[in-house]
């Protein structure tokens, strides 16, 4: 039995860039947003506003974050995944901080999860795509690390 194992970190700077591509993916798609990514303990790292964004959006982007690096998923799927349950979707969704809508990605290298990027105020599928926006600006995108 192993008692330890090696564990990747994110950088401050890699979720600085990933927040500020996020944003100005959204400033392509002419919409505003906020984005939030969160390290392996759920911990904000970095946030960014984007100018007009909703204030509430904010909060929102923060818990796409933890959702998808708590449940290891994209939001968007973990709402599929439960969907069918809808005692069980009721009864997570109503713990704080859960959101289980498109715009929350797991942050991975090779299949460890080191992190969460959450993005918010736009309709769901700009949210998602600005959120893989920030993951593909430090290399992490589907399929890389």
């Amino acid at each position: 039995m192993e008692a330890t194992r090696p564990t990747r970190r994110l950088t401050a700077m890699a979720a600085f860039v990933a927040v500020r591509s996020a944003v100005i993916r959204a400033e392509e798609l002419g919409v505003t947003v906020n984005a939030s990514v969160v390290d392996a303990g759920g911990r904000e790292i970095a946030f960014l506003r984007g100018d007009g964004a909703f204030l509430p959006s904010g909060q929102i982007a923060r818990d796409k974050a933890y959702t998808a690096l708590g449940f290891g998923l994209p939001t968007g799927d973990f709402y599929k995944a439960l969907s069918g349950a809808p005692a069980v979707l009721a009864g997570i969704t109503g713990q704080p901080n859960i959101a289980a809508f498109p715009g929350g990605l797991p942050i991975r290298v090779g299949n460890e999860v080191i992190g969460g990027i959450g993005v918010s105020g736009a309709s769901a599928e700009q949210d998602d795509i600005c959120a893989r926006a920030g993951l593909t600006a430090i290399g992490l995108g589907q399929g890389e690390g």
